[in-house]
């Protein structure tokens, strides 16, 4: 069968190791595999054989272990094996059973019984197993949590019982013949691909944790995202031909870059290829620039940072290992890939059995990803550029009380001293008068919150006042003198002003710190113990973004593609803003239904809509008249290495995309929802408000961006009245600029 693309020019800096139990491994999982009931048994619902022995062989599940995990002990690599020869065999197991027959009903029944077969306490006992899904997965569960702490085994419930549940999602798109968006794609293919939980066995196989303390943090989370977004890509770049071809399948990652782009599958597997590659750059980042930063803040002792980086090597063996298996297993397209020795050239490494992943990956595709990641000249001129027609299917509101609004921001401002010089720097202040008028938050809000009261529609207007004031006094303060250790001081002040039990603190010493105390008492008094604890974390991380940004300038770096789509809810204070949304729908909603898979993809179809809208329009304001690198347009612009005007139609397509999945997810998902939480009258009411503030949120957002004046044309270079915001531009001029408007609403 001819292969529908050549294979790309993969990047792995890593050297694959073989583990020397690899036979004992394989003999192993074979007899485990037999006992269990995975091998020539046919299944009581069709008859049919999931698993010969020969198929077995071939796959060679031992082999992936073993280079996956070349430095387990043999009786941990004959566990880590067993774990793999389970999860591929649930996932041929339920195509064969669900997918292929289409039988929703059964596959719900199926996946929710699945976690019952993983008790977090040896009190709990699991239901009786009637397959070989639920026996294997008794026996591994029992053989591997014994060891771990009740921190381990959480994190590892989670990525399973998420590896599990969310194939639901995937039959789903088979059954109504979508391919998905590619941000909607690469966030669930986590959960389903597995690779969570690929992370989690990793800590085990090198009998390390991961400290629980700094599990959640912003690197470790990048760590685990971006080694499973290079597992699963490239595993979708292998599968390609035999799931389009042989299954029917439309959850792969080229074929979601096929549609979306309207390419050849090569080209679709050369971008693939390039994301890859991005997501690797992006751990090697993370690793050299972040970890260091996170080991002192959380004061980890010397074995603590010796585990940590023992679990990264664990990641690294396991791209590399994983690269290897799928060059020889007969599972995937492989058959014009030489397994050969070969000469070892200097620039590319050493070549042949076990050393593919050992080139440096200086070349090609991979050094012009970094080069241009790394060398944006800021400051230059972006037009002419043609805006592309924006989607926006719901109308927008008004608040009545936009004029009173306008008046008491003005006031409010004052009183917070955000139009004053600040303490200690006399030559400037942050805002004038005349420029906050121009932000016109008043506008943003009262489309935001259209039925808001008078006084709900002011503490939306400070609200947004005071994160937009943040984002531009962490560059203007700290950006000039690259001070991230005063910006990161500083973001930990913010922290004393959110006290959970509102009790008094600290006095402020700044504008930024008087807005956040006297917004948080006043925000905080009417909202519940966990109302109050979701917005202060959604404040903390919108905050923690700006330091993101902070460290990007410093390294000149634009960032990787999904580490920016996946930071600029946090730059935009999406998290902030749903959080008030929440707070006005009231508590009455199960808390489970906020933490569902459509509620989740709910909210980020909405986040992803308006953080792109704004980078389209702020586009030129951004990237001629203020240096920065923080825009959807020019991260696209660099990781394609396309024309702006590409870029710009591109966004346009993502909002396009996102916006149809939000509207799928109100037509379709919600209602099912509903229907398995047993939603009440009154409760549907409450989800469908929460839906209508969602859609007030993206359209009052389009409409503030249309009507404001803070963005040029991008046709109308000569425009004083939209120019005047603008700090001079050109050689020895970066420092001056004022970042006006990215952030909470760039």
């Amino acid at each position: 069968m001819q292969q529908p693309f050549e294979l790309p020019e993969f990047y792995m800096p890593y050297p694959a190791k073989l583990n020397p139990h690899l036979e004992e491994a394989r003999t192993h999982s074979k007899a485990w595999a037999r006992a269990i009931g995975m091998l020539d048994v046919k299944q009581p619902e069709s008859g049919t054989i999931i698993w010969d022995e020969a198929t077995f062989d071939s796959m060679d599940y031992a082999l992936l272990c073993a280079y996956t995990h070349p430095e387990s002990p043999g009786s941990e690599l004959d566990l880590i094996t067993d774990w793999y020869v389970w999860v591929f065999f649930f996932d041929d197991h339920f195509y064969e059973m669900y997918k292929r027959t289409r039988d929703h009903a059964g596959a719900k029944e199926y996946l929710d019984r699945l976690p019952q077969f993983m008790p977090l306490t040896p009190a709990d006992s699991p239901p009786e197993a009637v397959n070989a899904v639920e026996r294997g997965l008794i026996d591994l569960w029992s053989r591997t949590v014994p060891s771990k702490s009740a921190d381990w085994r959480q994190r590892f419930f989670e990525s399973t019982r998420n590896l599990l549940a969310e194939s639901a999602w995937e039959l789903s798109n088979i059954s109504d013949s979508r391919v998905p968006n590619p941000i909607e794609y690469i966030e669930m293919r986590r959960k389903v691909g597995g690779a969570p939980w690929s992370a989690d066995l990793v800590e085990h196989s090198v009998a390390v944790e991961v400290p629980a303390r700094i599990a959640a943090t912003r690197p470790m989370r990048v760590l685990k995202d971006t080694f499973s977004d290079g597992v699963h890509l490239r595993n979708d770049i292998f599968s390609y031909q035999r799931e389009t071809e042989s299954e029917g399948e439309l959850n792969n990652g080229v074929l979601v870059m096929e549609r979306f782009l309207e390419v050849a599958p090569q080209e679709a597997a050369n971008v693939v290829n390039d994301i890859l590659t991005s997501r690797l750059h992006q751990f090697e980042n993370t690793v050299l620039t972040e970890l260091p930063l996170l080991f002192e803040e959380y004061h980890l002792n010397p074995d603590e940072r010796q585990q940590v980086l023992t679990y990264v090597r664990g990641l690294q063996d396991w791209q590399s290992g994983g690269h290897e298996w799928h060059m020889r297993s007969s599972r995937y397209m492989n058959a014009n890939v030489s397994k050969a020795p070969a000469i070892m050239s200097l620039v590319d490494g050493p070549t042949g059995l076990g050393t593919a992943a050992a080139r440096l990956g200086l070349t090609g595709s991979a050094f012009g990803l970094r080069s241009r990641s790394y060398t944006h000249i800021p400051f230059q001129p972006v037009g002419p550029l043609k805006m592309p027609k924006i989607d926006m299917p719901f109308p927008a509101r008004m608040s009545p009380h936009l004029n009173s609004a306008r008046q008491h921001i003005k006031q409010w401002a004052a009183q917070m001293h955000m139009l004053d010089v600040l303490p200690g720097l006399p030559s400037f202040a942050i805002w004038t008068e005349e420029q906050l008028i121009a932000y016109d938050f008043a506008l943003c809000a009262a489309g935001i919150h259209p039925d808001a009261s008078s006084a709900q529609l002011d503490i939306s207007t400070e609200w947004l006042t005071w994160g937009t004031y943040g984002d531009d006094f962490f560059p203007k303060v700290f950006g000039r003198t690259r001070d991230f250790a005063g910006a990161k001081l500083q973001r930990e002040r913010l922290w004393l002003f959110l006290p959970l039990d509102r009790s008094s603190t600290t006095p402020p010493l700044n504008p930024l710190e008087m807005g956040l105390a006297d917004l948080w008492r006043r925000t905080a008094e009417p909202m519940s113990t966990n109302a109050r604890r979701q917005f202060q974390q959604s404040i903390q991380e919108m905050t923690g973004s700006w330091l993101w940004e902070l460290a990007n300038q410093i390294q000149n770096r634009v960032p990787d593609p999904v580490d920016y789509i996946e930071m600029r809810r946090k730059t935009f204070g999406a998290d902030m803003t749903r959080s008030l949304s929440q707070i006005e729908v009231g508590d009455n909603l199960p808390a489970e239904i906020y933490g569902s898979r459509p509620m989740v993809n709910l909210a980020n179809s909405a986040c992803d809509y308006t953080g792109l809208t704004n980078d389209l329009f702020s586009y030129r304001k951004e990237i001629e008249f203020e240096g920065e690198i923080h825009n959807s347009v020019l991260v696209i612009q660099k990781f394609l290495n396309c024309s702006a005007q590409r870029a710009l139609d591109m966004v346009n397509d993502l909002m396009t995309a996102r916006m149809r999945q939000f509207q799928r997810i109100v037509t379709l998902e919600l209602p099912a929802l509903s229907d398995d939480f047993k939603l009440n009258v009154n409760q549907r009411n409450r989800l469908h408000q929460y839906v209508i503030s969602l859609q007030d949120w993206m359209s009052g957002v389009l409409r503030w961006h249309e009507m404001c004046h803070r963005y040029p044309g991008f046709e109308d270079s000569a425009s004083q009245s939209k120019k005047q915001f603008f700090v001079p531009t050109g050689l020895g001029t970066s420092a001056a600029k004022i970042r006006i408007f990215s952030g909470a609403m760039p």
